[in-house]
C-alpha cells in the first residue's frame, strides 16, 4: 500500500468516525429533550393529581381529619421545592392510601390520575435510563459528546406501582 492510499483509508476512517460522533450528539441531544419533555409531563400529572386530592379535600365528603390530612399533603406537594418533591409526593401518595378516598366518583378520578402519574414517571424513567446508557459509552466520554449537560436523574416516588 502506498502513502496516498494509506492517507486515503485513514482519511475515510477518520470520516467515518466523524459521522458516526455527529450522529451520536445528536441522539444524545434527542434524548435529553425527550427526558426534559417526560419530566415536564410527569410534573403536570403531579399537579393534576394534587389539585384532585385537594378538591376532594375541601368537598366536605370526607370526615375532617381525612380531609386536614389530605390538604395537608397536597399542600406540601405543590409547595415543594426540588429537594423535597419527591419525598412530598410520596406523602401524598401515602396519604390517599390512609384516607378512606373509596367514594365515587373521587375513587374513579383519583384512581385515573394515580396511573397517569405511574405511567409519566415509569416513561420518564426509561427514556432517562436510556439517556445514561448512551452517555456512558466511550466515544460519548471520550469525545465529550453529550457537551455539559447534566446527567438525567430518575424520580423514585411511592406511587403505588
Amino acid at each position: 500500500m502506498t502513502v496516498s492510499g494509506a492517507l486515503i483509508v485513514v482519511g475515510v476512517l477518520l470520516l467515518l468516525l466523524g459521522a458516526y460522533s455527529s450522529w451520536t450528539a445528536g441522539r444524545i441531544d434527542r434524548l435529553h429533550h425527550r427526558v426534559a419533555t417526560a419530566r415536564a409531563s410527569l410534573e403536570t400529572e403531579l399537579a393534576r393529581r394534587s389539585a384532585l386530592v385537594a378538591e376532594l379535600a375541601g368537598s366536605g365528603v370526607l370526615d375532617p381529619a381525612s380531609s386536614l390530612l389530605l390538604l395537608d399533603a397536597a399542600h406540601r406537594a405543590r409547595t415543594a421545592n426540588s429537594d423535597e418533591r419527591e419525598r412530598s409526593e410520596s406523602a401524598l401518595t401515602r396519604a390517599i392510601g390512609a384516607t378512606a378516598t373509596d367514594l365515587e366518583p373521587w375513587a374513579t378520578e383519583l384512581g385515573t390520575a394515580s396511573r397517569r402519574v405511574q405511567l409519566a414517571r415509569r416513561f420518564h424513567n426509561d427514556i432517562v435510563v436510556s439517556t445514561r446508557e448512551l452517555r456512558r459509552r466511550r466515544i460519548v466520554t471520550w469525545f465529550r459528546l453529550a457537551g455539559h449537560a447534566p446527567m438525567p436523574g430518575t424520580i423514585e416516588l411511592e406511587d403505588g406501582s
